[in-house]
C-alpha cells in the first residue's frame, strides 16, 4: 500500500514532528506538576505556584495546538491515501475481464471498495498517530521516570514481557479470524445485492421469507465470527490492566517506603512518577490497539492486494503495427487499397472457460462474415452463441485459433479501439438512474440531440418515449425498473445505434419485442444502417428468417450455414426447431412474414 501513501510524505512527515511537540509537552507537565506539590504547595510559596501554574497552561495550549495539527495532516494524508486507493481499486475492477469478475462474486468486489479500503485507512491513521505516540510516549515516559528513581524504571521495564506475552497470544488466536470475518461480509453484501436488484422476482414467487432466512443466516454468520474475535479481545485489555494496575500498586508502596525512610524522593516526585508509569503503561495499550488495527487491517490487505495485482489478462494489442502490416498486404501496384470496414473472421478456433478448461464449448469454428451483412445465429441453449459473440470485442479471448476484425487479429487491436468498432446489445438491458436522454447519449458522449432521437427512432422507442409524461427528460428509475422489458431493451438498442459502430451484435436483444415491432426495427436496420456489419442471436426464427446468412450451431460447432430457405432443405435441426415454433405461434410467424 505504500505506493499510493508515499505521494503525501510531507503531510505524513509533518504529522509526526506535530505529535513529538504535544508529547513533549505531556512529559513536561508531571515534572513542573512535582515542582508546584514539592516547592510550592509543602512551602507555602504562592508567587511559584502561580507561576509555573501560567506555565503548565501554556504547554498545555501548546501541546494542543500541535495536537490538532498533528489530526488535520494526518487526516489529509490517510483521506487522500484512501481516496486514491479507492479510485485504483476500481480502476482495476473496471479492467478486470470477464473470467477474473466471474471468479469473485460482485458482494466480495462491493465489500473491498468500502469496508477494506476504510479498514486499510484506519490501519495508516493509527500508525501516523497512534504509532508515533506511543513511541514517543514510551521512550519518554521511561527516561523521565528513570532521572526520578532507577528502580522505578526498571519496575516498569520489567512487567512489559508479560503485557507483551499476553498480547502477542490473544492476537495470533485472533489473526485468521479477521480474514473469515471479511469473508463473511461478502456474503452479507452478495445476498443483499441479489435480493435488492431482484426484489421483484422475490415478490413475484412470494419467496420474501426465504430470502428473509437466507439473510438471516448469512447475518448471524458474520455476528457469530465478529463475538468470537470480540470475545477474544475482550480478555486482552483486562489482562493488561491486571498488569498494569499490579505495577501501580508495587510503585505505590516503594514510593511509601521511601518517603516514610526519608530518603531524597518527595510526594510531588511520586506522584510525578506515578503519572509518567502511567503514560508508559498507556503506550503499551496504544501498541496493542495498533496491533489489533494492524492484524485486521492485513486481511483486508491481501484481500485489496489479490485484485490489485491481478493480471491484465485482456491487455492492449499493437494495433498500429498491425495495421502498419496489414496495408503492406493490400498495397497493389503502388496504390493502397483497404478491406471494407466491418469484415470478421473465425479461424479454426475453440474456447473453453476458465472455469471448466476441459468443456469446450466452441470448437474448430472456421466462418467469415462479409462487411454490411446481417448474419444470425441459431441454436439450442448451450450451443455456444453467446460466448461466439463475446471472442469479438474480446470479452474472452479463443484457447486456441484466431479472431480478425477488418483483417487484423482482434488481440493486435487497442482495446478501445476495438471496441469502438464492435457493439454489443446484452439481453439484460442495463439502465442506469437518469434520464432517458442521458441513458442514450451514454452511448456517445456529446451526440446532439436530434442524433438522440434518430436512433430512438430507427430502435422503434421514439413512440413510447414521447407518450411519457417528460418525454426524453422522463427519469429512469434504478435498473430501469420503471420500464418494461421491451422499452428498457429499445433503450439499449438506441444507445447501441447511437455509437456508430461498424459491427453491431444483438445477443438476443430482442427478446422482450412483440414480433411487429421487432420487424419494423429490423426494416429500419436494413435502411437506415445498410453498411454496418450485423449479427443477431435469437431464440426464433421469425426473428431471423430474413438475415443474409444463418448460422446454426450445435454443442459449439457449425451445424450448417445458409439462408433460411436453404436451411429449411438441408438442416434437420433448423426444421425441428421452426415446425416446434410453428406449432406454439403460428399467427406470429405469419405476420412477420
Amino acid at each position: 500500500m505504500f505506493k499510493y501513501l508515499k505521494k503525501y510524505w510531507f503531510w505524513c512527515l509533518l504529522a509526526p514532528v506535530c505529535m513529538f511537540g504535544e508529547i513533549a509537552m505531556d512529559l513536561i507537565q508531571p515534572k513542573i506538576m512535582s515542582s508546584i506539590v514539592d516547592d510550592g504547595v509543602l512551602k507555602s510559596d504562592v508567587g511559584l505556584i502561580l507561576d509555573l501554574g501560567v506555565r503548565m497552561i501554556l504547554l498545555v495550549l501548546f501541546g494542543g495546538l500541535c495536537g490538532t495539527l498533528c489530526g488535520v495532516f494526518a487526516n489529509f494524508a490517510t483521506r487522500r491515501f484512501g481516496n486514491d486507493l479507492r479510485k485504483a481499486l476500481f480502476t482495476k475492477i473496471m479492467n478486470l475481464s470477464f473470467s477474473q469478475t466471474d471468479r469473485i462474486s460482485t458482494g466480495s468486489l462491493i465489500t473491498r471498495l468500502s469496508n477494506d479500503v476504510n479498514q486499510v485507512e484506519m490501519m495508516v491513521m493509527m500508525f501516523i498517530r497512534m504509532a508515533v505516540r506511543s513511541m514517543c510516549m514510551f521512550i519518554g515516559g521511561i527516561y523521565m521516570l528513570y532521572r526520578i528513581s532507577a528502580q522505578f524504571a526498571l519496575l516498569t521495564i520489567g512487567a512489559l514481557p508479560f503485557v507483551m506475552i499476553g498480547v502477542t497470544f490473544f492476537l495470533r488466536k485472533a489473526t485468521p479470524m479477521f480474514a473469515v470475518v471479511q469473508k463473511k461480509l461478502d456474503q452479507v453484501n452478495h445476498v443483499m445485492q441479489e435480493d435488492v436488484a431482484g426484489a421483484r422476482v422475490v415478490k413475484a414467487y412470494v419467496r420474501e421469507q426465504y430470502e428473509l432466512d437466507r439473510f438471516d443466516k448469512a447475518n448471524d454468520d458474520l455476528v457469530s465470527i465478529n463475538l468470537r474475535v470480540q470475545t477474544l479481545l475482550a480478555f486482552m485489555m483486562p489482562y493488561m490492566n491486571i498488569i498494569l494496575n499490579l505495577v501501580v500498586i508495587l510503585l505505590l508502596y516503594m514510593g511509601a517506603i521511601t518517603v516514610k525512610e526519608g530518603s531524597e524522593l518527595q510526594i510531588g516526585e511520586l506522584m510525578a512518577a506515578l503519572t509518567y508509569v502511567a503514560m508508559i503503561l498507556h503506550s503499551v495499550t496504544f501498541v496493542a490497539n495498533i496491533f489489533q488495527s494492524m492484524t485486521r487491517a492485513r486481511a483486508s490487505v491481501a484481500r485489496l492486494k489479490e485484485v490489485l495485482d491481478s493480471p491484465d489478462l485482456i491487455e492492449d494489442g499493437d494495433f498500429e503495427t498491425a495495421k502498419a502490416r496489414l496495408a503492406e498486404m493490400y498495397k497493389e501496384d503502388g496504390i493502397m487499397t483497404e478491406t471494407k470496414r466491418g469484415s470478421i473472421r473465425f479461424e479454426n478456433v475453440s474456447f473453453a472457460y476458465p472455469s471448466s478448461p476441459d468443456r469446450k464449448v466452441l470448437e474448430n469454428i472456421d466462418l467469415e462474415i462479409r462487411p454490411g451483412e446481417t448474419f444470425a445465429i441459431l441454436g439450442t441453449t448451450g450451443s455456444g452463441k453467446s460466448s461466439f459473440i463475446n471472442l469479438i470485442p474480446r470479452f474472452y479471448d479463443a484457447d486456441e485459433g484466431n479472431v480478425y476484425v477488418d483483417g487484423i487479429n482482434v488481440k493486435d487491436y487497442e482495446l478501445h479501439e476495438l471496441r469502438e468498432r464492435v457493439v454489443t446489445v446484452m439481453q439484460r438491458a442495463e439502465l442506469y438512474s437518469r434520464s432517458i436522454m442521458e441513458n442514450i447519449r451514454w452511448g456517445r458522449e456529446g451526440a446532439t440531440d436530434e442524433e438522440v432521437y434518430a436512433a430512438a427512432r430507427a430502435a422503434q422507442a421514439d413512440g413510447f418515449i414521447r407518450e411519457a409524461q417528460d418525454g426524453y427528460d422522463t427519469h429512469v428509475t434504478e435498473a430501469g425498473h420503471s420500464l418494461s422489458g421491451g422499452q428498457k431493451q429499445r433503450i439499449s438498442i438506441a444507445r447501441a445505434l447511437l455509437k456508430k459502430g461498424e459491427i453491431l451484435i444483438f445477443d438476443d436483444a430482442t427478446s422482450a419485442l412483440d414480433l411487429k415491432t421487432e420487424a419494423a426495427l429490423h426494416k429500419a436496420l436494413r435502411a437506415e444502417y445498410s453498411d454496418v456489419t450485423k449479427i443477431i442471436i435469437a431464440q426464433r426464427i421469425a426473428s431471423v428468417r430474413n438475415a443474409d446468412r444463418i448460422m446454426v450451431l450445435d454443442r459449439g460447432k457449425i451445424l450448417a450455414i445458409g439462408t433460411h430457405d436453404e436451411l429449411m432443405k438441408s438442416c434437420d435441426l433448423y426444421q425441428d426447431i421452426f415446425r416446434s415454433q410453428l406449432k406454439e405461434d403460428k399467427k406470429e410467424v405469419t405476420a412477420n412474414e
